[in-house]
C-alpha cells in the first residue's frame, strides 16, 4: 500500500461518512467527496474516478438499505436500471473527449427550477400517490434514467435531485422517491467507474478509503431517511439543492 499521511485517511474517512450520510437522504454528496479529492492532491480526470469507486460502494449500501426496508419500487425500477448503466457508460466515456464546462449554467437554472418548485408544492411528496404506470409514463422514465445516467457519468452534479424530482413527479413520496433514485444512482456509478477503470483514471486506495467512510455514512443517513420520514427528507432536500447552486455559481463566475 502506498503511503499514506494517518492524518488523510482520517479526513478522507470523515468526508466519506458526511458525503454518503448527505447522499443516501437527499443526492449531492458529490460536494462534499469531490472537493476533498483533489484537496489531497488528485488530479480532476483520477478524482473523478476515484469518487464513482467511493460513490459505488456508498450508493450500493444505501440501496440495499432503502430495499430491505421496502422503500424502492422495484418492479418499475429494474427496467430502468440497465437505461441508467448504459448512459453512465457512454457519458464517462464522452467525458474524456469533451469539455463539461458548457452545461453548468444549464445546470444550474434546472436546479434553481427543481428548488422552487419544491419550496412551491408544499404537497408534494408527502404522500405516495403512485398506483403503476402506463405505457406512455414507462416511455418518459426509460428516456429519464438513460438522460440523466449518461449525465452523470459526463457531469454528475444534481443527479441525485434530477431522480428525486422525477419520482416525485410520478406520485412517489420523498423516502420513496429517494429509495428509487438511489438505486438508479447505483446503476450509473457502476457505469461510470467501469469506464472510468478501463481509462486507468481510479486511484483504488484512496477510493477505498473515502468508500469505507461512505458504507457508514450511507447506512446512517438511510436508516434516518427512513425513520424520520418525509418531514425529514423535504427541508434537507431543499437545503442541498439550494447548496449546490451557490457552489455550480461559484465555480461558473470564478
Amino acid at each position: 500500500m502506498p503511503h499514506v499521511q494517518l492524518t488523510t485517511v482520517l479526513i478522507l474517512l470523515l468526508v466519506g461518512f458526511l458525503s454518503a450520510f448527505i447522499d443516501s437522504t437527499v443526492g449531492g454528496g458529490g460536494l462534499v467527496s469531490l472537493p476533498a479529492l483533489l484537496f489531497v492532491g488528485l488530479p480532476p480526470a483520477l478524482a473523478l474516478g476515484t469518487n464513482k469507486l467511493a460513490g459505488t460502494m456508498s450508493a450500493l449500501t444505501s440501496s440495499l438499505s432503502y430495499l430491505k426496508s421496502g422503500k424502492i419500487q422495484f418492479k418499475l425500477v429494474k427496467l430502468l436500471l440497465p437505461l441508467s448503466l448504459l448512459g453512465a457508460i457512454a457519458g464517462a466515456y464522452l467525458v474524456h473527449h469533451l469539455p463539461t464546462a458548457f452545461l453548468r449554467p444549464l445546470v444550474i437554472v434546472l436546479l434553481i427550477a427543481v428548488t422552487a418548485y419544491t419550496v412551491l408544492k408544499r404537497n408534494m411528496g408527502q404522500t405516495s400517490t403512485y398506483r403503476g404506470i402506463n405505457r406512455r409514463l414507462f416511455t418518459v422514465s426509460c428516456l429519464v434514467a438513460l438522460i440523466l445516467g449518461f449525465y452523470d457519468g459526463f457531469f454528475g452534479p444534481g443527479t441525485g435531485s434530477f431522480l428525486i424530482i422525477s419520482f416525485l413527479f410520478m406520485g412517489f413520496d420523498f423516502v420513496q422517491a429517494a429509495g428509487n433514485a438511489k438505486a438508479l444512482n447505483l446503476a450509473s456509478n457502476v457505469g461510470g467507474l467501469l469506464t472510468f477503470a478501463m481509462l486507468h483514471s481510479v486511484n483504488y486506495w484512496y477510493g477505498v478509503i473515502v468508500g469505507a467512510g461512505m458504507i457508514v455514512g450511507a447506512i446512517v443517513g438511510s436508516q434516518v431517511a427512513i425513520r424520520k420520514g418525509v418531514n425529514f427528507v423535504r427541508p434537507l432536500f431543499i437545503a442541498v439543492t439550494v447548496i449546490m447552486i451557490g457552489q455550480q455559481l461559484w465555480t461558473w463566475i470564478g
